[in-house]
């Protein structure tokens, strides 16, 4: 099996993470991770990520409790991307209550 180097230079030491559940399908949102947070992410089963806005390390769900348990991990074909299947433990991803942070549709009015 050849192995699988996930490419964090390219993003400037991030990656984008898409988080997709493992039972619908749907994808519930997208965050970013630093080598610590994939990491941390593979060592625990729950996902983390670096935040952005207030640069740290940071467990889904450590305040709302609606955590995400990792089923699987994959890579992009350049891996530079990764997409998370994951269980949700509670009943929202999104810091609005939503169960996917992907709420707004586009498809209609202007783009």
């Amino acid at each position: 099996m050849k192995k699988i180097i996930i490419d964090f230079q390219k993003g400037e030491g991030l990656v984008p993470a898409i988080i997709q559940d493992d039972k619908t399908g749907a994808v519930l949102m997208l965050g970013y991770m630093n080598q610590e947070a994939f990491k941390k992410t593979k060592s625990t089963g729950l996902v983390n990520f670096w935040s952005r806005s207030r640069q740290k390390l940071w467990l889904k769900g450590e305040e709302s409790g609606n955590k995400l348990k990792v089923i699987s991990i994959s890579a992009d074909c350049d891996c530079d991307a990764i997409l998370v299947k994951v269980e949700l433990i509670g009943n929202a991803v999104c810091h609005t209550g939503s169960y996917s942070c992907f709420f707004n549709d586009l498809s209609q009015g202007e783009l």
